[in-house]
């Protein structure tokens, strides 16, 4: 009991709306609604997120693409089945392709969307880590200024004192044990999955090669346009 009642010391509704409410609404009105949205979509698979077991399902269904095409033809490579949401759109893609090209263009299209996606909502979270220190900074100052505004009511400078360290308490703790982490791990969870995503598409894009008839035979499409 003695425990909570200490730990209560470090519970104040209003630090909390000050740091945490000002550094979400700040990177919301920073953000566009959909990355804002996708921020915190993007929380559940901080720790469910597998991209190694992502790859290896990749290379299996690649695989699986590549004997297809061999013993029959491309429009029926779509009949493989894969738990990878993207793998399944990929492939439906391949199978209705008309050239190369298209299917380039398509893969092009999508690694920089789902890029820009993934830096909507990594960069919400890293705004919010910038702001947090400012907005715990805030409410130091407004504490500060309610507690010389009570020097004559002793009973008034000690609620102030904890509204204005309390708000830099949590302005530190948002910023580094929370938001700036959330950011960092998301982004390595980004350049994973883009890694193998656009490692499957080449290799998807060589079968398109080698089947279809390419719109400019003597260009080789190309995907690389994920950094």
């Amino acid at each position: 009991m003695q425990f909570l009642s200490d730990f209560s010391r470090f519970i104040d509704p209003v630090s909390m709306l000050i740091v945490f409410g000002g550094a979400a609404i700040v990177a919301t009105m920073r953000a566009t609604r959909g990355d804002a949205a996708r921020a915190f979509r993007a929380l559940g698979t901080i720790f469910t997120a597998d991209p190694e077991a992502d790859a290896m399902a990749a290379i299996v269904a690649v695989g699986k693409v590549e004997k297809l095409t061999e013993v029959r033809n491309i429009a029926c490579v779509d009949r493989i089945k894969t738990a990878e949401r993207f793998l399944r759109r990929a492939v439906r893609r391949l199978a209705q392709a008309q050239t190369a090209e298209a299917f380039a263009r398509w893969a092009r299209h999508d690694l920089a969307e789902r890029e820009r996606r993934h830096q909507g909502a990594i960069g919400y979270w890293r705004s919010v880590a910038e702001t947090a220190p400012a907005m715990g900074m805030i409410g130091t100052v407004i504490g500060l200024i309610q507690m010389f505004a009570a020097l004559e009511d002793l009973s008034r400078i000690g609620p102030a004192m904890a509204l204005a360290m309390l708000t830099t308490l949590y302005g530190i703790v948002l910023a580094t044990v929370i938001a700036g982490p959330i950011a960092s791990r998301l982004e390595r969870l980004s350049n994973a999955e883009l890694a193998w995503q656009r490692e499957a598409l080449e290799r998807l894009l060589q079968i398109a090669e080698a089947e279809l008839a390419p719109a400019t035979p003597q260009k080789r499409p190309h995907l690389r346009t994920v950094s």
